[in-house]
């Protein structure tokens, strides 16, 4: 029998994932967020470096893409201030410089991957899967319980008896917010910023989701903290 989890393909672990991504010039960043909204749930551009940070400290992203060379604050000055509060967010940067002193401060600052324009359709993918194994800790398979896994890729939940479940989009998206965070409190208000951000919709339709997950994994592994949020058990 194969595993139906066996087959990865890299790059639906986007899918339900946001992104956002900084180049002045207005061509070639709607270029990059048609390429990008091929394989990302959101694509938001933005074009000046002071607008790169305060969308980065705003809003909740999972992955960053920028240019160097963008006005009133170069792109690896931008993600010095962003390592300052995010330490693990999966950044490329994009860049027509390829001096020693720009590949150093990229390295010090822990990027994904150093894109070298122009580069080609085959190296931003390659780029994007390196994300997308970052982004679920070069797990596809995580071990949710001793009988149910969840496949990153195809985002479903299989059971050793056999069943197969998948999940949508806002069920997918919550599951690995909790996944990253396993055995810790995260708050009602934590939930709303990161799946609705400027939406606040009500309790009703984050239990909602909530009370899927449980029928579709197990009842008792996203516990309720009365007044505060939620705790996943794993």
């Amino acid at each position: 029998m194969v595993d139906p989890m066996s087959e990865c393909n890299l790059l639906d672990v986007l899918s339900n994932k946001k992104v956002l991504c900084v180049e002045d010039e207005a061509c070639i960043l709607n270029n990059i967020m048609e390429s990008l909204e091929l394989f990302f749930g959101k694509v938001v551009g933005v074009r000046d470096g002071v607008e790169a940070l305060d969308e980065a400290q705003s809003n909740l992203y999972d992955v960053l893409m920028l240019d160097i060379s963008i006005p009133h604050m170069d792109g690896l000055e931008v993600v010095k201030k962003i390592r300052e509060f995010d330490k693990k967010i999966p950044i490329i940067i994009l860049s027509a410089h390829t001096e020693q002193d720009y590949l150093w401060r990229a390295v010090e600052l822990k990027i994904t991957r150093y894109l070298v324009k122009p580069y080609d359709k085959n190296t931003l993918i390659k780029a994007l899967e390196d994300v997308a194994m970052e982004l679920i800790g070069h797990t596809p398979m995580f071990q949710i319980t001793v009988t149910c896994k969840y496949d990153f890729c195809k985002k479903t939940v299989f059971h050793t008896e056999g069943e197969l479940a998948h999940l949508s989009k806002s069920e997918s998206r919550l599951l690995e917010y909790f996944l990253k965070r396993p055995n810790q409190t995260v708050t009602y208000e934590q939930l709303f910023d990161y799946m609705w951000e400027f939406e606040q919709p009500s309790k009703e339709a984050l239990k909602s989701i909530v009370k899927e997950l449980r029928k579709k994994i197990d009842n008792n592994f996203i516990k309720n903290l009365y007044g505060v949020g939620y705790l996943c058990e794993i």
